[in-house]
């Protein structure tokens, strides 16, 4: 299993193809190219590392990012066999123009609102996210956690003011954990995950929850290796992986249909 970093469609082309080349060039291996949202990282390299075992010769490339960014690089024709989202709305686009397949829905996630174990700006609630001094780190409002945290905030009337907007949740995490951020907006299963002697969560949302697409894309050079990964995510291995990690298996939406962000009415 590969992993390849989502830094714009031309170095994604560059990278992605180049490991494209090596794996088809070594014994005549069989390579997938898996883009998926940051928040996955760490039950997808555990999913790769099963599906190649349970298919011998098959290589997985994963290139993780903000699910707008991989969306973008897949519109412009970046090389990609299977699309895992963070919300449905960065997967819609591409359904709509018969870019990727019917997507499915294969996991949830619930925003929080987490400090550093010893809180030190004291940050008790969202409101005291408005006190002077206090170093906020969130995503991009094009990205799905970025999106989920406008919500949140507009729901409880409180005015944002953020010292840096990131491309994925993992840079938001990232500044936490290594102490530029008295607070910031990440998923909880990113808490939970990172450990109560790493991050404390003040405030998980029950209105800022998103849902996880998941479809093969249209010009997949391996569309029955890219059917078959996407079959391994839905299936009990991926069910498994992803409660471990902290994600929330599907649950319907009171409409019947996943709406945009997972957020009923929205």
């Amino acid at each position: 299993m590969r992993r390849a970093a989502a830094m714009g469609v031309a170095l994604a082309l560059g990278t992605l193809t180049a490991c494209t080349g090596a794996a088809e060039g070594d014994g005549g291996s069989r390579s997938i190219t898996v883009f998926a949202a940051s928040s996955l990282t760490t039950p997808f390299e555990r999913l790769g590392e099963e599906f190649e075992a349970a298919h011998e010769g098959v290589d997985v490339i994963f290139s993780f990012g903000g699910s707008g960014d991989l969306r973008d690089q897949i519109e412009a024709g970046a090389p990609a066999d299977v699309f895992a989202s963070a919300d449905t709305l960065s997967m819609d686009p591409l359904v709509a123009q018969a870019l990727v397949g019917e997507p499915e829905i294969f996991a949830e996630n619930a925003l929080a609102l987490a400090v550093p174990p010893d809180n030190p700006a004291a940050i008790t609630d969202l409101a005291d996210l408005t006190e002077p001094g206090i170093k906020l780190v969130v995503c991009a409002p094009s990205v799905p956690c970025g999106s989920l945290t406008e919500h949140w905030a507009t729901t409880e009337g409180i005015d944002l003011r953020p010292v840096s907007e990131e491309q994925a949740v993992t840079d938001v995490l990232g500044k936490l954990l290594s102490g530029e951020a008295d607070a910031g907006f990440v998923y909880v299963s990113d808490v939970l995950t990172a450990g109560a002697d790493r991050l404390t969560p003040v405030a998980i949302s029950a209105v800022a929850r998103t849902r996880y697409p998941i479809a093969t894309v249209a010009e997949s050079d391996e569309p029955d290796l890219a059917r078959a990964f996407a079959d391994f995510v839905l299936g009990e291995a991926g069910s498994q992986a992803l409660r471990d990690a902290h994600f929330d298996l599907p649950s319907p939406s009171p409409t019947g249909q996943p709406s945009p962000t997972g957020r009923p009415g929205q």
